[in-house]
């Protein structure tokens, strides 16, 4: 299927300050990666290249653990 922006429209979120940001394991559906550990090379690459440009890495990658329910709750 090719990529196209609705349907990184799809996946985006917005935060409290109204900043859109986009999940890494969404992120990797969408880009057809298989298994996260391959995807999670692109992110680190992608962290270098962020870092190289002298932008602020951690305001453009921040770490989230999404909690999910299991069992009875």
């Amino acid at each position: 299927m090719p990529i196209n922006e609705s349907i990184f429209e799809s996946i985006t979120h917005i935060s409290d300050d109204g900043e859109e940001y986009w999940l890494a394991r969404e992120l990797q559906v969408v880009l057809e990666y298989a298994e996260w550990r391959n995807f999670n090379k692109v992110i680190e690459k992608a962290k270098t290249a962020c870092k190289n440009a002298e932008n602020d890495v951690e305001s453009h990658f921040v770490e989230v653990n999404k909690m999910v329910d299991i069992g009875a709750g």
